[in-house]
């Protein structure tokens, strides 16, 4: 009888040994788990910042511009280019951004024609300009350029690729490129020897590849064709491009000709103004030199200035 009471005993702390241990581990698997909810809330924050912060570099590198209407004058193929048309139009085409400063009211840009110039302004703190009776203060500062790029875009089109759009998914994968085929084979209607077939039921797009080169272009000018599936259908074709983006650069810096006048009141007319500060930095006692640009603008205003060849800028509203 002792003996089962002992053994029952030696079982219940046994259990109550056990328990305390499971209680631990998971108090521990609790904790790590806390630890690392804290570090994914972290790594969330974290991931959200950089997000937010390459929205702000996709849009600070966005380029809105409109490209001028421009005559090409296409003066035919050279002899490499007729024996073997089924080669790509090639083209390049290079762009570059102009660095720019913006201009907010109460400050002024100054080129002078010599860099030694803008730099002994430079050391000079503060500058008092006389304006007939009164005088005002400016403060020279460099100019800081904003992030400018430059890059190129190489672009060819295919003369043997045909680009199919807005195909009904109406038939199985096969079945679809077969019809395809028969379709854009018809040389009634515009087209040739089909070499290959490609077809996407997900997004409903195909790609025509022609034997010889020409049938392509000629189709892809028109911008729709009818092909025979369980009917006749419109479908649009077009050009495929295939696009390099090559060299892109990004810059930033500080011209050495121009300077910033920073922090000028209005006691004036802005022209008459502009004229002081024109005469005051010209004059070599006052450290000044020849001036090739200037530009003041009042408080309450804002121009856009862009350099259009080394330090030379040009203002934009």
């Amino acid at each position: 009888m002792d003996g089962s009471v002992d053994e029952e005993r030696r079982k219940f702390e046994e259990a109550k040994k056990n328990l305390e241990t499971w209680k631990d581990e998971i108090e521990k698997l609790g904790k790590r788990r806390q630890e690392l909810l804290d570090k994914l809330q972290r790594y969330q924050a974290e991931l959200e910042a950089k997000r937010a912060e390459s929205i702000k570099l996709k849009q600070k590198f966005k380029i809105y511009v409109q490209i001028p209407d421009t005559e090409v004058k296409f003066r035919g193929q050279n002899k490499e280019e007729l024996e073997d048309n089924s080669q790509p139009i090639r083209g390049v085409f290079a762009i570059s951004q102009r660095p720019t400063v913006p201009l907010q009211g109460g400050q002024a840009l100054i080129t002078f024609e010599e860099e030694t110039v803008a730099s002994q302004i430079l050391k000079i703190a503060k500058c008092s300009v006389s304006c007939d009776s009164l005088s005002v203060d400016v403060k020279p500062q460099t100019v800081t350029m904003d992030p400018a790029v430059k890059f190129e875009v190489h672009l060819d089109v295919s003369r043997k690729e045909l680009k199919v759009s807005n195909i009904p998914p109406s038939m199985s994968d096969e079945r679809m490129k077969d019809r395809l085929e028969m379709s854009f084979s018809r040389p009634s209607r515009g087209g040739g020897e089909v070499e290959s077939v490609e077809y996407d039921k997900n997004t409903g797009t195909g790609q025509i590849t022609f034997l010889h080169s020409r049938v392509a272009e000629s189709l892809a000018l028109r911008g729709s064709y009818h092909v025979h599936l369980d009917s006749e259908v419109n479908v649009q074709v077009g050009h495929i491009y295939k696009y390099q983006l090559r060299k892109f650069q990004t810059f930033c810096g500080s011209p050495k000709r121009t300077i910033l006048l920073d922090d000028i009141k209005d006691i004036g007319d802005e022209e008459d103004l502009q004229d002081h500060l024109e005469i005051h930095f010209q004059k070599p006692s006052n450290y000044g030199g020849e001036i090739e640009t200037i530009k003041y603008i009042s408080r309450g205003k804002a121009l856009q200035a862009f350099f259009l060849c080394e330090d030379t800028p040009k203002m934009d509203d």
